[in-house]
């Protein structure tokens, strides 16, 4: 990857929906090339996707806590079968491996306070594997999503 690359990859994370056409404009490279790279950077699978990022509230998801699990195992079929569990569960919306304790940290929403403590009582603690729960409430999203440093 080159300047050229970084800057292309810089520009859509601010705006997925650019035209080809402007894209080109922004990075300073003609269109046929500035196509061809951004073709090569999906291809590479650099770019995993293009999405909307919807703001939770406005969809009535009003709710935010983190959750951190720790296995009672540590086996690989102990942790494929946690793992595979969570995909399962939409209102994970990041599920994410930790070194040390505790084994894994998830990011959960819902539409509020109800909603949350019957997913943790029916689903999460349910969830194959699991030694130990600890939550904790998110007071204020201050950014997320956020572009990477390029």
């Amino acid at each position: 990857m080159d300047a050229f690359d970084h800057k292309i990859l810089a520009e859509i994370q601010q705006d997925g929906r650019l035209s080809i056409t402007e894209l080109s404009e922004r990075v300073g490279l003609s269109l046929s090339p500035c196509q061809r790279r951004l073709r090569a950077l999906e291809s590479a699978h650099v770019i995993s996707g293009y999405r909307a990022i919807i703001d939770p509230a406005t969809v009535g998801l009003n709710f935010s806590a983190i959750v951190f699990v720790t296995l009672s195992a540590s086996s690989s079929e102990g942790i494929r079968s946690f793992e595979d569990a969570l995909i399962g569960i939409p209102e994970i919306t990041q599920a994410e491996r930790l070194f040390g304790e505790p084994d894994y940290m998830l990011h959960v929403v819902t539409r509020d306070l109800k909603a949350f403590q019957a997913l943790y009582d029916r689903r999460l603690t349910a969830l194959p594997s699991v030694l130990k729960l600890t939550s904790t409430l998110v007071m204020k999203s201050i950014f997320q999503d956020r572009p990477l440093p390029l």
